[in-house]
């Protein structure tokens, strides 16, 4: 089950590849010339996408095709190379151009509530030590 359509997610990696550098397979620095190929970039966005839209964890997400520590390497490559930000700027923008995004009609609001079972904040914690037969 795809965590959304193709219709949306297609032009999210459009985008998302057009950020991304080059990359070899193979890393050129491996002394053997091959070792394990490097899992595609497309895999790793479409495991980030699930992450996102489910609200689960990298390990829950991770399958035979991809694990959760490659998951987190990866983003956290693409984070110290800007990718993200660069991605979240075409959207605000992209969002600007199709519908309008006029921040001063946009309303912040907040509110202040107790604590529940919160008691008397002055009072002093029970102490259960006393209490032993």
């Amino acid at each position: 089950m795809p965590a959304i359509p193709s219709w949306l997610l297609e032009p999210l990696w459009d985008q998302f590849a057009a950020l991304l550098p080059d990359r070899p397979v193979y890393h050129p620095s491996h002394p053997l010339g091959c070792h394990k190929p490097r899992i595609a970039d497309r895999i790793i966005f479409e495991k980030l996408i699930q992450v996102l839209r489910f609200g689960c964890s990298y390990v829950s997400i991770a399958d035979c095709a991809c694990g959760a520590t490659t998951i987190r390497e990866r983003r956290n490559e693409w984070i110290r190379a800007g990718i993200f930000a660069d991605l979240k700027t075409i959207a605000r923008e992209s969002y600007d151009r199709i519908v309008g995004l006029v921040l001063r009609d946009v309303a912040v609001d907040g509110c202040i509530t107790k604590r529940p079972a919160a008691g008397n904040a002055l009072a002093p914690a029970r102490s259960t030590a006393g209490n032993r037969a």
